[in-house]
């Protein structure tokens, strides 16, 4: 059926959004505070009282709607729920009114984010791609008997439920790591416990890698494997896609990751400037791209778990942003400012003893991990058997 035959209305936000307050308790949410099967109020639109009772009429919002972002990223779905706050939205989001004697509100939400990909594709422009209505409108779905849809929901909401309480552990082993080490070094930006500080290019070697697209004809290449950008998360390291490179013997030895090295990115989004990870094991013979700096740290002074989690606090952070290059909200910095980064040095054994409490936490993370996929695997699956 389309999606036309199982909604009582298809509508999208504001083309034109009004002015915006600077607070107020009307909203106006857009594809940004829209994700599979969560809908945030982060950094909303603040509307006045009157512009959100214009802009409601034409969206008529109300629990049980699925929202489905239009533009941008295309394909994201999520459920009004009861007791959200009221508001309206911008036209990057479709509000689905679905026919609850015909389709179950969730069920509509799993199989359009089952058919992500075919909406993906019928998504049109150049610099931001989008969907017509129309288009959304005459999607096609497969729509069973509601007790058969009933039986799907209940599965995967199980499976989905499984999925955040182990992801929530994961945050919450983050943040016993972020307590531990507020407790043993104090807080980083007062320097409460007045430890010395030093540059980093005192305590580390620190090089940037290897450019693509640079002149190697008639040399003997190597095809290996190597770290981008995409890589480096703040606080670990993506495995997800590993991409591979051909370089030359002495660029391999050049490039070359030993365990324990720490990543940093060169540029991106401010808030995360400056991200590292600790790359424990790499893969043979792996290096990294030129927009990523190495730090191999002199182990005598400093240890990786601790330079790891500095990097996440608010003196390192905030000296990055301070001496950063920002251009359209995209923020970088280079070797020099790097090598100058200030860091806290506290005695040795006290950052050994932090890293002993880092390993045990990563022990937790892979047990974590491996529910995690495992549980990911069955909903994946699952998904695929319901709506493939």
């Amino acid at each position: 059926m389309r999606i036309k035959d199982i909604c009582s209305g298809v509508t999208d936000g504001s083309h034109n959004p009004p002015q915006g307050l600077e607070n107020s308790d009307y909203l106006m949410l857009s594809s940004k505070n829209v994700f599979d099967d969560k809908i945030t109020f982060d950094s909303p639109r603040y509307l006045s009282q009157i512009d959100f009772e214009q802009e409601s009429k034409r969206t008529r919002i109300k629990s049980g709607d699925v929202l489905l972002t239009i533009v941008g990223t295309v394909g994201r779905a999520a459920v009004v729920g009861e007791n959200m706050p009221q508001f309206t939205l911008q036209r990057s989001v479709a509000v689905l009114h679905p026919n609850v004697e015909i389709c179950d509100s969730r069920y509509l939400m799993y199989a359009l984010q089952a058919n992500r990909n075919h909406i993906e594709s019928r998504a049109k422009g150049v610099a931001q791609k989008g969907i017509y209505l129309k288009e959304v409108a005459d999607i096609e779905l497969q729509i069973p008997l509601l007790s058969e849809q009933t039986h799907r929901v209940k599965v995967l909401d199980k499976i989905a439920f499984v999925i955040k309480f182990h992801q929530k552990q994961l945050q919450k082993l983050d943040e016993l790591v972020k307590a531990r080490f507020v407790e043993m070094f104090g807080d980083m930006y007062l320097n409460t416990m007045e430890w010395r500080e030093l540059h980093l290019e005192t305590m580390a070697d620190i090089v940037s890698g290897i450019t693509k697209g640079r002149k190697i004809a008639g040399k003997q290449l190597t095809k290996v494997p190597y770290m981008a950008v995409s890589n480096v998360k703040d606080g670990y390291i993506d495995w997800t896609t590993v991409k591979t490179i051909e370089a030359t013997d002495q660029e391999i030895n050049q490039y070359r990751l030993l365990p324990d090295d720490v990543l940093m990115t060169e540029g991106g989004d401010p808030d995360k400037l400056g991200r590292g990870a600790i790359i424990r094991t790499p893969l043979e013979n792996c290096i990294h791209q030129n927009h990523i700096f190495r730090v191999r740290l002199d182990e005598s002074h400093i240890l990786p778990d601790y330079f790891a989690e500095y990097l996440k606090h608010q003196r390192a952070k905030r000296y990055f942003l301070g001496c950063a290059k920002q251009t359209t909200g995209i923020a970088s910095i280079n070797m020099k400012q790097l090598k100058a980064l200030p860091v806290l040095l506290p005695p040795l054994e006290l950052q050994n003893e932090f890293s002993a409490f880092i390993r045990q936490i990563d022990k937790s993370k892979v047990v974590v991990q491996k529910a995690l996929d495992e549980a990911q695997t069955l909903f994946d699956s699952l998904m695929q058997q319901y709506f493939g």
